[in-house]
């Protein structure tokens, strides 16, 4: 009996080990597989490897310059007033004023403050690049090779995704700077001082600020989209050597 237990505890270590060892190899076999991938993913346009920092730089600096061309083009004189992409609109919530207005025969100031709505976006597009280049700082590796690989807008997307609600914070100084700066208000305080005396209309008072602010940040993150897919898919808006040998990974 005990010869027979003893054969068993023997058969049972000596499975449990060949198990281990199994699984050991399954293990190490699957991250080397795991290994292989990520090296074929990231091979460089002249068949040598992509390393990390390498990714990382590459991504940094197409959003670095995506940034500072979309803050370039947005800041110009009608960079948005003349964008139909970007162009802002009579605030929405308060279209019924411009509606009334119109009416009173007030086209042309309800006209001025649409304008100077879009000067106050481009005066803070001229310091909206520092801004966002600084909310990229933090890229890890991970996200990095997932943009690389992700759609034609993943990098913008993972700045919007990301970033949204800081650069929100940062960006709405900027923008009371700029209203201030074009005189926003003085084009505004007459239009709804004059609509809110009319009777029985339901009083108006959007929030400017909020209201520029999120419409810039819309209109800069479209242009940057755009800047993305420029350097994605035509080699000569890769303006750096990273940029060159990252993203021309991609087309060989």
């Amino acid at each position: 009996m005990k010869t027979i237990i003893s054969t068993i505890l023997i058969v049972t270590i000596t499975l449990n080990s060949c198990i281990s060892q199994s699984l050991k190899e399954r293990m190490a076999a699957a991250e080397k597989a795991t290994s292989d991938k990520l090296k074929t993913t990231t091979s460089s346009g002249n068949g040598g490897q992509l390393s990390n920092e390498e990714v990382i730089s590459g991504l940094k600096d197409a959003l670095t310059v995506g940034t500072n061309n979309s803050s370039g083009l947005a800041s110009k004189l009608d960079g948005f007033y003349k964008n139909p992409a970007i162009f802002i609109p009579f605030p929405p919530d308060a279209q019924k004023v411009k509606d009334k207005l119109d009416e009173l025969g007030m086209n042309e100031q309800t006209d001025k403050f649409v304008l100077t709505l879009n000067r106050a976006a481009e005066e803070a597009a001229k310091n909206a690049a520092p801004v966002f280049v600084n909310a990229v700082k933090g890229m890890s590796i991970g996200d990095g090779f997932a943009i690389l690989k992700g759609a034609d807008n993943a990098a913008t997307q993972y700045l919007k995704d990301k970033t949204t609600a800081e650069l929100k914070d940062k960006f709405t100084p900027i923008v009371q700077a700029a209203i201030d700066k074009v005189e926003l208000t003085k084009y505004w305080n007459p239009i709804i001082t004059t609509y809110n005396r009319i009777p029985f209309v339901e009083k108006q008072n959007p929030d400017l600020t909020a209201y520029v602010t999120e419409r810039a940040m819309q209109g800069l993150f479209k242009l940057i989209a755009d800047e993305e897919l420029k350097i994605r898919k035509d080699p000569d808006a890769r303006v750096t050597d990273i940029l060159k040998k990252v993203f021309g990974s991609l087309t060989k």
